[in-house]
């Protein structure tokens, strides 16, 4: 199993970050152990002064595939819900003033929790979902899937020219804006579609 993510995937997200929007998906990757399954604590790190939420539409694989075309990649995906991008910005900053890789500030154990997976239905269309994320009951981050630079399929599409995707890997699509702090005892609340699918406390 691993973790496919996109960076800079909705346009205000980037210009609050003061990144370029991108002309194609921007990809980087999390190990399994920084996978965290809904019910299990979140312990603050003691590496990072400055750890950022960043709330996304994650999709899981449930096609083993390579070189898929846009037009069949929604074969590929059956399962949807919320996930966390935790981000060392302190770490992260540091590593880009160097030029250098700042997986430490992005992959590290527990970095990325995931909400309930739910089937996709006709219901439930990837491609025009609200969601939003709740930091102690205050909304901080709310989108919809349409305002995502690239869609899943073509995130699927082009990830798939490079790495095979597997049965179980799960792709987190990117963040909208209005990321920002977390600190110890912060509650986080994910709602799809208005049917909360994450909780996590910050210990």
């Amino acid at each position: 199993m691993k973790v496919i993510c996109i960076g800079r995937n909705y346009a205000e997200h980037a210009k609050e970050l003061n990144n370029d929007v991108p002309t194609e998906p921007v990809i980087f990757m999390k190990p399994k152990n920084a996978l965290l399954f809904p019910g299990k604590p979140f312990f603050y790190p003691e590496f990072t002064e400055d750890l950022h939420y960043e709330c996304e539409v994650i999709v899981k694989i449930c096609k083993n595939g390579k070189y898929i075309q846009e037009k069949f990649a929604h074969k590929y995906y059956d399962q949807v819900s919320l996930g966390i991008d935790f981000t060392a910005r302190d770490l992260q900053a540091k590593q880009k003033q160097k030029g250098l890789p700042w997986e430490i500030a992005k992959a590290f154990d527990n970095s990325a929790p995931v909400g309930d997976f739910i089937p996709l239905t006709e219901d439930t269309k990837i491609s025009d979902i609200d969601f939003q994320l709740l930091l102690n009951g205050t909304k901080v981050q709310s989108a919809n899937t349409r305002e995502m630079i690239y869609n899943v399929d073509a995130i699927i599409a082009y990830a798939s020219q490079f790495f095979t995707l597997n049965i179980g890997d799960i792709i987190f699509t990117g963040t909208p804006a209005g990321v920002g702090p977390v600190q110890q005892g912060d509650k986080l609340e994910g709602f799809l579609k208005g049917t909360k699918l994450l909780e996590l406390v910050i210990r």
